[in-house]
């Protein structure tokens, strides 16, 4: 058997078909150019070349806009009688104003100025001036001084005793203990006593303690024994009666008064 090649009349299939090339960019503007000068020449040779002339319009109906004075066109008006009209007998009176001349009884004078005389001028203010008196004013530049005395102190400088104030919310309740707060022989002031405690509900004091000096200036002239002194009179207070703990401070303010002489002076030979 002979052998069947590709794309054989035997097989009964068709060879590759040969590409089909378009046409350039050149004879399609060349085409276009050639239909467009054939429209212009036929527009030419067959067009109208007699110039138009309009024609004469005779017959129209025309408008016209009719004036206010036209008596046709005021009897359309629908306020003709219901309004004021200015064509009406009656706004035609009342447009009329009556002249209403003056009556000739009225007339006016010249004003008359009264004579002034030059030499009573002052005669009034003379008068015045010779029966009012009025007190004489001498111009003080300097007021005088206004001495005056210091008025004594009503309450002395220092304490006299010892005392003693509640702070905090023990204000609300009442102090039952009395206290006799001493006077302290010391050469120097001594600091207030700060003593922060907790009274139950019965009045009782649970705690106590003496809270520390703010500034070292008030630690230096702290006293222990007026401290602990104070310790011991806060523990021994009893309070009112409440419902609840409360807290609160007492300060004890101390009266200090000069210590006793420990050596006598030395006779004199």
């Amino acid at each position: 058997m002979s052998e069947l090649r590709a794309g054989s009349p035997a097989l009964g299939l068709a060879g590759p078909k040969p590409a089909r090339a378009g046409w350039p960019l050149s004879r399609w503007l060349m085409l276009i150019v050639l239909v467009c000068a054939t429209h212009v020449g036929l527009l030419y040779m067959f067009g109208a070349r007699k110039q138009i002339v309009p024609r004469h319009v005779t017959d129209a109906p025309t408008l016209k806009l009719a004036g206010g004075s036209d008596e046709l066109l005021a009897l359309n008006d629908p306020t003709l009688f219901a309004l004021p009209h200015p064509g009406d007998f009656v706004t035609a009176m009342w447009s009329q104003a009556p002249v209403v001349e003056p009556p000739t009884n009225r007339w006016t004078e010249a004003p008359r100025w009264l004579p002034l005389s030059a030499n009573g001028l002052m005669t009034v203010f003379n008068r015045f001036m010779q029966t009012n008196f009025f007190a004489g004013y001498t111009n003080e530049f300097k007021p005088p001084l206004k001495l005056s005395t210091p008025a004594p102190p009503i309450e002395p400088a220092l304490a006299q005793a010892s005392t003693m104030r509640v702070a905090g919310d023990l204000t609300r309740r009442r102090l039952l203990t009395p206290m006799d707060l001493p006077s302290w022989p010391f050469a120097d002031v001594i600091a207030p006593s700060r003593v922060q405690l907790l009274v139950d509900e019965a009045g009782n004091v649970v705690s106590a303690i003496v809270l520390p000096a703010d500034n070292s200036l008030e630690a230096l002239s702290h006293y222990d024994t007026a401290d602990q002194c104070a310790l011991e009179l806060v523990r021994a207070a009893r309070f009112a009666p409440a419902s609840h703990l409360t807290i609160g401070q007492m300060i004890f303010t101390w009266h200090t008064v000069p210590p006793p002489a420990t050596n006598s002076p030395a006779s004199s030979p």
